[in-house]
């Protein structure tokens, strides 16, 4: 089984924005960013797309947890306090599962553990695994699939 862990450091964006996962575990998660001049908006506060960044890091990684794709159907945010600086932490529980459909609850802190948003997330369970998406990935860039005849395939 593929560590998530690891398996999500291949979210670019997140990374890019400065956000990394600590902790995943079934059905849990933790994602913590540091708030730097680049997460500001116009009047100084965090944008509230970094902390809906930072809180869908987390419920992803709960989310596919259990090794199988889950990609998001339906999600929402409550911003409930404002933040210009510190440290943000995202910490994701599950809290419903089935074959098909994984509910999410995550709650954003500040480093004094204020409540900072609140994010509700239900994602749909694919077949695939976490597993085949990272070997398929392993293809050298540039490289195509190929039909049984040898034709390049999108």
């Amino acid at each position: 089984m593929v560590n998530v862990k690891s398996f999500f450091r291949r979210d670019r964006f997140a990374a890019h924005s400065g956000m990394r996962l600590v902790s995943a575990s079934p059905g849990r998660a933790r994602a913590r960013m540091r708030v730097g001049p680049s997460h500001l908006n116009g009047v100084g506060v965090v944008q509230g797309g970094a902390i809906f960044t930072l809180a869908d890091l987390a419920f992803a990684a709960a989310s596919n947890s259990h090794g199988t794709v889950a990609v998001a159907i339906q999600v929402g945010i409550q911003f409930l306090k404002a933040v210009d600086r510190g440290t943000l932490i995202a910490e994701a529980r599950e809290v419903s599962l089935s074959p098909r459909l994984s509910s999410c609850e995550v709650r954003v802190t500040d480093g004094g553990g204020d409540l900072v948003a609140q994010f509700t997330g239900l994602a749909y369970r694919k077949k695939e695994t976490l597993e085949e998406v990272r070997r398929r990935s392993r293809r050298p860039a540039g490289a195509r699939r190929r039909s049984a005849r040898g034709r390049p395939v999108s």
